[in-house]
């Protein structure tokens, strides 16, 4: 399971997340994504630790927690939910042309 760590400092590390977490266990990944477009971090970051004991330890003493500045939302990563549509076309998939 992972956790979201959501109105982050932009300014924030791994290493800072890495820091702040491992007061509660065993931090396997911390993940901060970046704008595709910028490369800056997009605010939110995400982090696995190596119990889920640790994980709702960190998540009931984070959730809410003033850190750099800012008012923090920690709570269970939720799975990725799939994009619909495929069709980029415009055109019906399932067409085929009959020359």
């Amino acid at each position: 399971m992972s956790i979201y760590i959501g109105n982050l400092a932009y300014s924030a590390t791994e290493e800072d997340l890495t820091s702040v977490f491992q007061e509660y266990g065993t931090v396997n990944r911390v993940t901060v994504p970046t704008d595709r477009e910028t490369g800056r971090p997009r605010g939110f970051a995400f982090v696995e630790m190596s119990k889920e004991a640790e994980e709702d330890a960190a998540i009931e003493a984070l959730d809410g927690a003033e850190w750099m500045g800012r008012e923090l939302r920690v709570n269970k990563a939720k799975p990725r939910e799939r994009q619909g549509g495929g069709n980029r076309g415009g055109g019906d998939r399932n067409y085929s042309a009959r020359w």
